[in-house]
C-alpha cells in the first residue's frame, strides 16, 4: 500500500503550472545541465508546501551514460530535484534573507522506483521546520501517481559571496 501524497494531486493541475522556468530562476542559481525543475504546479497558501516538476527528455545529461540502453534518473538527480525545489520554496518565502540555499543532508531516503526519459517527474515538498541556519523538509517524488523516491532533505544558507543569477 502507497503512502499518502504529501499535496494532494487534486490541489494541482498537472497541465497547468503556476510558475515557469523564468520564474524558478529568480530564487534559484542552478542554470544549464544542473537546471532540473521545469515549473512549479502549486504553493500552498500557508506558505508549507510547495509542487514542482521536471518534464524529462532523451537529452538529459544522464540519458547516455547511467544505463546505457535503458536510461535510468540516477537517484542523486531525483535528491537534487527535490533540493532545487527546497530552495525554490525557502527563496520565495524569502526565511534566510535572499540567501542562495546549500544542500545540508539527507535522511530517511528511499528510492521506490524509475524515472525514465520522457516521464513527469512531480517533486512535493513541505516545510518540517526553519531555524536560525537550517531548514528541513519532507519531500516525494512521484511519476504517473506512483512513489519512486521519498525523504527528509535539509538546506542551509550559502556565505553572502554566492549570489543568485539573474
Amino acid at each position: 500500500m502507497q503512502k499518502p501524497f504529501i499535496v494532494d494531486s487534486s490541489l494541482y493541475d498537472l497541465d497547468r503550472p503556476v510558475a515557469n522556468i523564468e520564474d524558478i530562476r529568480k530564487y534559484n542559481s542552478q542554470r544549464y545541465e544542473m537546471e532540473l525543475l521545469t515549473g512549479i504546479l502549486y504553493e500552498a497558501p500557508d506558505g508549507q508546501s510547495c509542487v514542482g516538476f521536471r518534464d524529462t527528455t532523451e537529452n538529459e545529461f544522464w540519458v547516455r551514460g547511467h544505463m546505457p540502453g535503458y536510461p535510468l534518473m540516477p537517484g542523486v538527480v531525483m535528491c537534487e530535484t527535490a533540493a532545487q525545489l527546497a530552495s525554490y520554496f525557502v527563496g520565495k518565502r524569502n526565511f534566510f534573507d535572499h540567501a542562495v540555499m546549500g544542500f545540508a543532508g539527507l535522511e530517511e531516503v528511499k528510492f521506490r522506483g524509475m524515472v525514465r526519459p520522457g516521464d513527469r517527474f512531480v517533486v512535493q515538498c513541505s516545510l518540517i521546520k526553519v531555524r536560525k541556519l537550517l531548514i528541513t523538509a519532507a519531500f516525494m517524488g512521484i511519476v504517473n501517481e506512483s512513489v519512486v523516491c521519498e525523504g527528509i532533505i535539509k538546506g542551509f544558507p550559502l556565505p553572502s559571496e554566492v549570489k543568485k543569477i539573474s
